[in-house]
């Protein structure tokens, strides 16, 4: 079994293991990764995202029997058009909507799977799965670029695009573009689909739903490629105050007094990904407070109260820590996943020096 790295200071490499165990221990007998176990009665859902989210972190912390069988269970369920729905609960479809930015991770997670292990085998098994995923997600693309977040069950589309949802898919079209190179199946259209997606985050923003309360919205550009170098920190530096908290942790709304670990942690990687690495492993170090005693990560703190809110310690939130913890320790074969795709940098440009650009790090912004 593969060892996590440490993050020296901050996380050992025993503290990531059992955080990657408290994600089995949720995990449900099919495979699935809900967000929670069942707490009080009321069971977590799965979604597609989450899942293979988590399905990454266990690969990375050397769970790679667990993992497996959550890209099995995601391979099985897999619907004819190449998406899934938007949510089962303890196998029940719930909510059977098909989104985008769900059915397109599928080759982020396939890519990750393939960098660490170099198992092309498991690479041309997941193959099918992924080229139905992304003709499905870019069958809602517009003529300007967005794409469309959900196809409704009669199949008609929304009328809207997500800003956060096509910052992820660009991320997944550079790693599936990648795995079809490798795979010996080159798909020049997706490459285009790409650019083109890139070119509407960075530049169009009047092209999306207006979500700007929530800190995804922020960073996202960012943490999916369309925005690096100077722009990135631009951005970043414009939206800090209004979501990151003293020494707490990034909000997930910018009107509501509480910080929650997975934004946090993706913030972590959006730092780290266009070479801020002060401020990555500062937020990453004032994060900790939410870790429960068996490595688990509460979802959030309310910080007007002073407690846990909600009151879970969601698999999404362990998977994102453990993800920060790779890309900071840059010790496994992914762990530059959110900065480069075979070699090439995931954004349009190379990373900016912060200093050139006049960044504080974390540690003067918060003392």
């Amino acid at each position: 079994m593969r060892r996590p790295e440490a993050v020296p200071g901050i996380l050992t490499a025993e503290d990531v293991l059992a955080t990657a165990r408290s994600i089995t221990a949720q995990q449900e007998p099919s495979g699935a990764i809900p967000w929670f176990a069942p707490t009080g009665g009321v069971p977590g859902h799965v979604d597609a995202w989450n899942h293979v989210e988590a399905a990454m972190a266990l690969s990375v912390a050397g769970l790679h029997d667990e993992s497996r069988r959550a890209y099995e269970w995601l391979r099985a369920q897999q619907r004819e058009d190449g998406s899934w729905p938007a949510k089962w609960v303890l196998g029940e479809i719930t909510e059977p909507g098909g989104e985008s930015n769900h059915a397109a991770y599928i080759a982020v997670g396939v890519w990750h799977e393939l960098l660490l292990t170099g198992d092309e085998e498991f690479a041309g098994r997941m193959w099918p799965a992924v080229r139905r995923a992304i003709e499905f997600t870019l069958g809602l693309q517009t003529a300007r670029g967005e794409i469309i977040w959900i196809r409704h069950p009669d199949g008609s589309p929304d009328d809207h695009a997500l800003l956060t949802g096509c910052s992820s898919i660009h991320q997944s079209l550079r790693c599936a573009v990648a795995l079809a190179e490798r795979l010996g199946e080159p798909q020049p259209d997706w490459e285009l689909a790409a650019d083109q997606l890139g070119h509407v985050v960075a530049a169009h923003p009047e092209a999306f739903a207006d979500k700007s309360r929530f800190s995804m919205d922020w960073y996202y550009p960012v943490l999916g490629g369309p925005l690096r170098g100077p722009a990135a920190y631009r951005r970043i530096d414009e939206g800090w105050e209004t979501f990151v908290v003293d020494a707490l942790g990034c909000r997930c709304v910018s009107d509501q007094p509480w910080v929650t670990g997975a934004e946090s942690c993706e913030l972590v990687l959006a730092l780290d990904a266009m070479g801020d690495t002060t401020r990555a492993r500062a937020l990453f170090a004032a994060i900790q407070h939410l870790r429960h005693e068996d490595g688990s990560y509460w979802t959030g703190w309310q910080f007007a109260n002073r407690r846990h809110f909600p009151g879970d310690r969601s698999t999404y939130t362990a998977a994102a820590v453990i993800l920060a913890a790779d890309a900071l320790a840059d010790a496994s074969p992914a762990a530059r996943l959110f900065k480069e795709i075979d070699g090439r940098p995931l954004g349009p440009s190379e990373p900016a020096d912060p200093v050139a650009c006049g960044c504080e790090s974390l540690a003067e912004a918060l003392n």
